[in-house]
């Protein structure tokens, strides 16, 4: 007998409150004309339900512990831009992004035009800098900082200036200026010959100033003692401590000489850096408030790096792994799949995302690339490794896990070691590819990269991301799913799918003939409102599109994740997709955390909520329900027993437009009860 016992009701409703709230969501045919804030799928005039759990018999399953993850790759300045905590845009002139459409007699998408109007649609670009005092801001390739980063930015001063002289940068949609401390840091060069008359140079001044008004926030001088070589870049850095809170977020960063120093001198600068306190202080690390928005989220796993974004739009810029290791001077940098292929500095690299899951105790969940990438024409498309290539795609992911998993005498674990950190990570689950139904030679693909990664890795959990999709892209092929393994589904669809799916999974396994295969929910999130069709159109009109979480989000999303927490043998893992969007470009809504460059706009989504709540109150166990009276709909219902605390957690969402009456039949004493309301 429990005679210590705490109940926590965790309750998802369409009411504001228990009693008299006024209805949000609720039945409407699909007949019907208007549909704007309905779920179709909902039962009206239901009658009192009643329940019966049971903690003192048999029927029990052990809860599937990392059920509730984050799911994360650059899309929409997610990373660059974003929770990367870099302030700086264009720091390295890696590149630019460019313009999409569609040209008459020419299949599919085509590039338009580069951001600076260039012939080469990615060009290195000037985009967010500007001179100070007359000085000429031109880019450089004679004298590269790394063959992995060859292009800089060339300054030169006239011989007239007199004041403070050199550049500004813009930031990521400005700069956001609070009282901390800033780490300042860059590479400079000095020219030779004529352009060399720097040699009373004492120091460079680096500043945070309005863009407004030229009021300066923050600045201090970095000495130069001795001069800058005009062989080898000088590595320069600074701490930049502010303590005032400027207004807004239209700030610059400021890079300047006094003009009496430097006249008529030229200068090569490049990976010019600038980032705020970090989470956990990592070095290189995480914007603090998106940081933490993940984390207070309480997910137990990380899916990363992708996503699209590890497939590129050619084989040749997907995203390598190895290129995103080391010395950021050595980090190439490529064009991303998504929001006119914007520049991805790598800056977030392999190493910052396991440092990422170390700092919050996630269980990694790692990515490999599969051999498909894509291209800009569109669906469908993309080029595949072929069959008898499809070794190197092998070989190039058990590099991968050998730099994050091997000890210090292999040769990518030693890599690790030298960049940091000798400890190994552990791997247990490697998703091979995304969303490759998209191609038709996923068949011949995936045995070969399972059976080469299994081989070496028989402990590891492999990922397949088809299974049977492929038809809805116009191909008739299955993939035969192997004992063992997982399969991560995708649905961005209407409320009414998510509460058509609640059971789906009650006996999937055996349904399909995969006694032994379990399932991630790898990216999901109500993308529209249920219509008339019952279909979601993926033209966004204005009508039906849901650019952020709504209410019935969160209802429909969370009896989707109840119908996972009652099939814990089958479901594993979830995560909501896409998880990150900057407000000034967005690619792809909704999104579960939208925010700028000020952390006062960080604005966690319902959908943000829903979760939180389910992932905050979660048992160790299922507990049996019987419903006495009533069924599910519009009431959804999942119980679970904390078998440490003796905490029993019932969670019930109503998704429809009436109160319902609810009585729950506890079979033991229990000591109090405690209500949580989204």
């Amino acid at each position: 007998m429990l005679t210590s016992m705490l109940t926590a009701i965790a309750a998802i409703s369409s009411f504001l409150s228990l009693v008299g709230a006024v209805p949000h969501s609720g039945l409407h045919s699909r007949q019907g004309t208007s549909y704007v804030n309905y779920i179709n799928d909902t039962r009206n005039n239901a009658g009192n339900v009643e329940l019966k759990i049971s903690t003192l018999g048999g029927g029990r399953n052990t809860t599937a512990p990392l059920l509730y993850g984050w799911m994360f790759e650059d899309i929409s300045h997610s990373g660059e831009g974003g929770l990367y905590a870099e302030m700086i845009v264009n720091r390295a002139f890696q590149g630019s992004s460019y313009n999409t459409g569609i040209l008459p007699q020419f299949p599919g998408s085509s590039i338009i035009s580069g951001e600076d109007g260039s012939l080469i649609a990615t060009a290195p670009t000037l985009l967010g800098y500007e001179s100070i005092g007359g000085a000429r801001l031109t880019l450089d390739n004679y004298h590269p900082l790394s063959d992995a980063l060859p292009t800089v930015m060339e300054i030169d001063i006239p011989s007239n200036a007199t004041g403070e002289v050199g550049f500004l940068n813009l930031g990521w949609w400005g700069f956001d200026v609070s009282p901390q401390t800033y780490t300042a840091s860059m590479y400079v060069l000095g020219a030779s010959g004529v352009r060399q008359n720097y040699g009373n140079l004492t120091g460079v001044n680096v500043s945070l100033r309005s863009n407004a008004t030229g009021e300066v926030w923050a600045t201090t001088k970095i000495p130069v003692s001795g001069g800058l070589s005009d062989f080898d870049y000088t590595y320069l850095s600074t701490a930049l401590v502010n303590n005032v809170s400027a207004p807004d977020v239209n700030n610059v960063f400021a890079v300047t000489f006094d003009a009496a120093e430097v006249n008529g001198s030229t200068f090569y600068f490049d990976l010019i850096s600038l980032f705020p306190e970090t989470f956990n202080n990592r070095p290189n690390g995480l914007r603090k408030d998106l940081a933490q928005a993940v984390y207070d989220l309480k997910p137990t796993f990380l899916r990363f790096p992708g996503g699209n974004n590890i497939e590129g739009n050619s084989v040749s810029d997907r995203w390598i792994w190895n290129n995103t290791i080391g010395s950021l001077k050595d980090r190439k940098g490529r064009v991303g799949d998504w929001g006119g292929g914007y520049y991805n500095t790598n800056g977030l690299g392999l190493l910052e995302f396991l440092q990422w899951t170390e700092d919050m105790s996630l269980e990694p969940l790692l990515a490999v690339y599969s051999g498909l990438s894509l291209d800009i024409f569109g669906y469908p498309g993309g080029t595949s490794y072929p069959e008898n290539r499809m070794g190197d795609v092998v070989q190039y992911a058990l590099d991968e896990l050998e730099y994050c998993m091997g000890n210090t005498s292999t040769y990518w674990g030693a890599r690790r070691a030298s960049d940091g950190h000798p400890e190994p990570f552990q791997i247990n689950y490697v998703e091979l590819g995304n969303e490759d139904w998209f191609s038709g030679t996923y068949p011949y693909r995936f045995p070969i990269l399972y059976n080469g990664l299994k081989a070496a890795y028989p402990n590891i959990t492999l990922i397949s991301t088809a299974y049977n999709e492929s038809f809805s892209q116009g191909y008739n092929w299955t993939i035969d799913l192997p004992e063992g393994s997982m399969w991560d589904t995708h649905n961005y669809q209407e409320p009414s799918f998510f509460l058509e799916e609640f059971n789906n999974f009650d006996n999937w396994q055996e349904q399909t003939n995969n006694p032994s295969v379990t399932v991630l929910l790898g990216e999901y999130s109500v993308y529209s409102v249920d219509n008339p069709s019952g279909i979601v159109n993926y033209s966004n009109p204005a009508s039906e599109h849901v650019p952020y979480p709504r209410l019935l989000s969160a209802i429909a999303e969370s009896v989707y994740l109840l119908g996972a927490e009652r099939n814990p043998n089958t479901v594993k893992m979830s995560c909501y997709a896409p998880s990150f969007a900057n407000l000034n470009a967005p690619n792809w809504t909704p999104n579960l955390v939208d925010f700028t460059a000020s952390p006062l706009n960080t604005t966690k989504s319902v959908s943000w909520y829903s979760q939180s709540l389910l992932a905050h109150y979660r048992g160790t166990e299922t507990l049996p329900v019987t419903n006495t009276q009533g069924d599910f709909n519009p009431l959804w219902w999942v119980a679970t027993i904390d078998t440490a605390s003796n905490a029993i957690y019932l969670k019930v969402i109503n998704s429809g437009n009436n109160t319902i009456p609810l009585t729950v039949d506890l079979d033991t004493n229990y000591t109090g009860v405690n209500g949580t309301i989204l």
